[in-house]
């Protein structure tokens, strides 16, 4: 009998833990969860019972959506405040996704039980202008991230050179970023004299347009409800002509914290009406 008689077979084991047998065998081609004993002619796989909780472990960590690399190096860990560090960095990520759902969450709830009132669309002509300003290819997805670094990178750049913005902070952004989630962004601050080109941060003459305009209120998370007035807007006008859209930061991150607070001037690039 021996060892074969202190061990559960695959099935065995599979009830025992909860786990199927296809993601036990998955576990042991991937290294996280190896049985104590494979028979070497026929392949069958055997577990301990001392397994059980490694594999109780191994499947909360997996309903907390730990990936399983991640749950490797938890099981590998050389101590415990190492395996606590790793599970913590894990919780933390979980908070950051569970705040992301809550907010679409009440942003979906708001949008089905709220009917949006009346836009109020604006037009007018921006002038060219000096700028510092940075430039970059982006993923859509990262765009939020990006513009909180290029903000603080233009912000600190200025100070260093003792320059005084002329105006809110704007973006200019490729139709490319939209239609094919990667495209141009620009970030820029409008200043006068001459800017110095220090780290991402060079000089740039942000050329004139005409703008059809909505001012968004609050986050930038629901800032596509106002695009979709204004582009209806503009659309039902036969306004639109191509270019790249524009923000203006009115009130934002470079003033306060508070995101309710927040004012975003979109503007679609419109036919020049003089």
């Amino acid at each position: 009998m021996g060892p074969m008689s202190t061990s559960l077979a695959i099935g065995d084991f599979s009830r025992a833990t909860h786990l199927t047998v296809k993601t036990l065998r998955h576990y042991h081609e991937t290294g996280l969860l190896e049985p104590a004993l494979v028979d070497p002619q026929t392949g069958y796989r055997r577990y301990t019972t001392e397994q059980i909780q490694v594999a109780q472990i191994i499947r909360r960590f997996r309903e907390l959506d730990m990936p399983l690399n991640e749950i490797h190096s938890v099981l590998s860990a050389p101590d415990v405040q190492a395996r606590n560090e790793l599970i913590a960095a894990h919780l933390r990520r979980l908070e950051t996704d569970l705040a992301r759902t809550q907010t679409a969450v009440a942003s979906l709830r708001d949008l089905l039980e709220h009917p949006a009132p009346a836009a109020e669309i604006g037009r007018r002509k921006v002038d060219a202008v000096n700028a510092a300003a940075i430039r970059s290819s982006v993923h859509l997805r990262d765009l939020l991230p990006w513009f909180a670094g290029a903000l603080s990178e233009l912000q600190a750049a200025l100070a260093g050179e003792h320059i005084v913005p002329t105006g809110p902070p704007g973006g200019v952004f490729s139709n490319a970023l939209f239609a094919q989630a990667q495209g141009e962004a620009t970030l820029f601050f409008p200043c006068k004299g001459k800017v110095p080109a220090v780290g991402r941060v060079f000089p740039l003459v942000v050329p004139a347009v005409e703008l059809a305009t909505i001012v968004h209120k609050g986050s930038h998370d629901n800032a596509d409800l106002s695009y979709g007035a204004l582009a209806t807007f503009v659309t039902r006008h036969a306004l639109a002509v191509e270019g790249p859209l524009r923000e203006y930061y009115l009130v934002g991150p470079q003033g306060t914290s508070d995101t309710s607070a927040w004012r975003t001037e979109i503007g679609w690039p419109i036919f020049q009406t003089g």
